[in-house]
């Protein structure tokens, strides 16, 4: 009779042992990471913002001779740049439309004749299509017969 009552006993003991390990876990790991005071479901993700491209820009792969450029709440100013003799030479003066919304975004600027039409290397073009994509602003470059995508990353 003592034979049954003390396997009854281990029996319900490492029962007992499994569930208390069972709903120990369930409860620990239900709850890890949230807080109490705010449920995930009701966290908002913050909205995503239109691009601030104000600033100092610089060609991505510079050489001896690159462009940099310089856009403000309203313009946008493209230079020549030698690192050989550190001259500097106007390319592209320009309007300049700030992103109203997040994601890419493509703008046609205007030349600002006044500040173009005397600087020998700058273009003549009168737009010039500026692309923001990838945290860089591209755009193409025409010289001598020769036309190229400059790529612009933030200084």
């Amino acid at each position: 009779m003592r034979k049954p009552a003390i396997a009854t006993f281990a029996v319900l003991s490492a029962l007992a042992l499994t569930l208390a390990g069972c709903s120990s876990d369930a409860g620990s790991s239900a709850g890890a990471g949230k807080s109490a005071d705010t449920p995930a479901a009701t966290q908002e993700q913050p909205k995503p913002q239109p691009a601030d491209l104000t600033g100092e820009w610089v060609q991505e792969d510079a050489g001896d001779s690159s462009q940099s450029a310089t856009i403000t709440a309203d313009t946008i100013s493209v230079n020549w740049i030698s690192t050989k003799d550190d001259t500097v030479a106007v390319y592209w003066v320009g309007t300049y439309q700030a992103p109203t919304e997040a994601g890419d975004f493509t703008w046609t600027s205007t030349r600002d004749e006044a500040a173009t039409d005397t600087a020998l290397l700058a273009s003549t073009d009168p737009t010039k299509e500026f692309t923001y994509a990838g945290d860089r602003v591209s755009y193409k470059v025409s010289a001598m017969g020769v036309t190229k995508t400059v790529t612009l990353v933030r200084k």
